[in-house]
C-alpha cells in the first residue's frame, strides 16, 4: 500500500496510543524503516539527514537538506530546507512545534534491538526541544509487519511444500540407511535445498539437519566440510525455511525432528512431549486470550510456554525465546515471542504471523525443538501455516 493511501490509517494509530506525531529519521539508510514506509527510491544516494512528521491531526512535515530537497517530494505536507547545522536545529524546532509525546524507531535499553534504528545522539538531540521520546514499535507493526491477503495465501502454498520437503528428506534418510549406504547431515540439507529450487523457493541460508549432540546447539550449521554421518540409533533434528522467489513473498519456517529406527528411547520420548505440550499450550492460550478479546504481548506468550518446561524440571535447558516475527525475512520487524533474551512488550496485532519453537537442549545428547508458524488474522483468529504440524516422533524405518 502506498504511503498517501496509509496516512489516515497511522494517524488513527497515533490517536488510537495518545500521541502527538512519529518523527520518522533517516540517515545513509540508518532507518529501513524509514526506507520502506515512505517509499523511499530503492539504490538512491542519500548522504544527508531527512526527518518526516506525522502528526495526530493535520498536516505532515518534511525537514530535507538543500542538496536532496527533493527526496520527499512524493509525500504529503509541508517543506522544510535545511544546510546548516543552525538551520537544522531551527527546522526541527518548527515541525516538533506543540508536540510534546513523539515516537521513533527507538527502544528503551535497546530492549527490542531489530527495533533500535535511531541511534542515541539524536534520540537526546530531539529531547532537547521537550519533547518526550518514546518507542514506534507497537505502531511501525501495523505499517512493516501485516500480511496482505495474497502475502498469506503464497505463506501457505509455501508451508505445504516444505511439509512435504521434510517428508522426503526423513525418507531419503531411511533408503540410504537401509541400502547401507552413507548419508550425511550435509546429504540432506542439499536433498532440502534441491526441492526448494524444484518449487521455485528461495531462503537467505541453507536449510539444517542436526544428528545426536549437533541437535542440542540451537544454530548448528552443517557443511560439505563439517558434516556428521547419520546412523542407525541417532536423534535427528531439521529446521528449514523458505519463501517464493518473488517480489514481498514472505516465509514459512519449521522444525520437526525423527528418530533412525523404530524402538524411541524413553527420554526422547519425554522430552518430546515437553516440549509439544509448551508449544500446545500456547497456542490454547493464544485462543483463549484473542476470544476473550484481551490484548496479547509476546512476552506473555513466552511466559506460557517457559512456565510449562519450567514447571517439567527442564527450564535450564529452554535456552533462547519462544519464537519470533515472520515477515519478507524469516525473523521480521513485529512483534517476537519473547520475555527471555528480551521483554517483548509489543502487542501481537492482526495479520501478522510468528512462530512458536520452544526448545529443550541436552549437551551432548540432544536437542528437541518444535517449530510451527501462528497466523493471526484480521478477525483475530488463530491460524497455522500448513496442512499439519508435527504431534510424534518420526520413526524412520531403517
Amino acid at each position: 500500500m502506498a504511503f498517501h493511501e496509509q496516512l489516515e490509517h497511522i494517524q488513527k494509530k497515533l490517536r488510537e496510543y495518545r500521541l502527538d506525531g512519529w518523527l520518522v529519521y533517516n540517515f545513509r539508510g540508518a532507518n529501513p524503516f524509514a526506507t520502506k514506509i515512505l517509499d523511499m527510491a530503492s539504490g538512491k544516494l542519500s548522504s544527508r539527514r531527512y526527518f518526516y512528521y506525522i502528526p495526530a491531526t493535520g498536516t505532515p512535515q518534511k525537514l530535507v537538506h538543500s542538496i536532496e530537497q527533493y527526496d520527499l517530494d512524493h509525500l504529503p505536507g509541508e517543506k522544510t530546507i535545511y544546510n546548516q547545522w543552525t538551520t537544522l536545529h531551527a527546522g526541527v524546532k518548527k515541525v516538533l512545534s506543540g508536540a510534546v509525546n513523539v515516537c521513533m524507531e527507538y527502544s528503551p535499553n535497546n530492549d527490542i534491538p531489530y527495533l533500535s534504528k535511531v541511534d542515541a545522539g539524536t534520540v537526546e538531540f530531539i529531547r532537547t526541544f521537550g519533547v518526550n521520546v518514546v518507542s514506534s514499535g507497537d505502531i511501525v507493526q501495523f505499517f512493516e509487519a501485516r500480511w496482505s491477503d495474497s502475502q498469506y495465501a503464497d505463506a501457505q502454498d509455501t508451508a505445504n511444500i516444505l511439509l512435504k520437503t521434510v517428508d522426503k528428506a526423513f525418507e531419503f534418510i531411511g533408503e540410504k540407511l537401509r541400502g547401507g549406504a552413507t548419508v550425511s547431515e550435509y546429504d540432506v540439507q542439499q536433498l532440502i535445498m534441491r526441492e526448494f529450487e524444484k518449487h521455485e523457493l528461495t531462503t537467505y541460508a541453507p536449510a539444517n539437519c542436526s544428528v545426536n549432540g549437533n541437535g542440542a546447539n540451537p544454530h548448528y550449521d552443517p557443511s560439505a566440510e563439517h558434516s556428521a554421518v547419520i546412523k542407525k540409533g541417532d536423534y535427528i533434528l531439521i529446521d528449514w525455511w523458505a519463501k517464493k522467489k518473488k517480489a514481498g513473498s514472505v516465509y514459512a519456517d519449521f522444525t520437526w525432528v525423527g528418530y533412525a529406527g523404530a524402538d524411541i528411547p524413553k527420554k526422547y520420548q519425554e522430552v518430546f512431549s515437553i516440549v509439544k505440550g509448551s508449544r500446545d499450550a500456547a497456542v490454547e492460550f493464544l485462543k483463549a486470550e484473542f476470544s476473550a478479546g484481551r490484548k496479547i504481548r509476546g512476552c506473555d506468550v513466552d511466559d506460557v510456554t517457559r512456565n510449562y518446561i519450567n514447571q517439567r524440571g527442564y527450564g535450564q535447558y529452554f535456552v533462547h525465546r519462544t519464537g519470533h516475527n515472520i515477515g519478507e525475512e524469516v525473523h521480521g520487524n513485529g512483534a517476537h515471542i519473547d520475555n527471555f533474551e528480551t521483554m517483548d512488550v509489543r502487542e501481537i496485532i492482526p495479520e501478522t504471523c510468528f512462530s512458536i519453537e520452544p526448545g529443550i537442549y541436552l549437551p551432548d545428547e540432544f536437542g528437541i525443538r518444535l517449530e510451527i508458524d501462528v497466523y493471526i488474522s484480521k478477525t483475530k483468529e488463530v491460524l497455522l501455516l500448513g496442512n499439519r504440524y508435527q504431534h510424534e516422533i518420526v520413526a524412520i524405518q531403517c
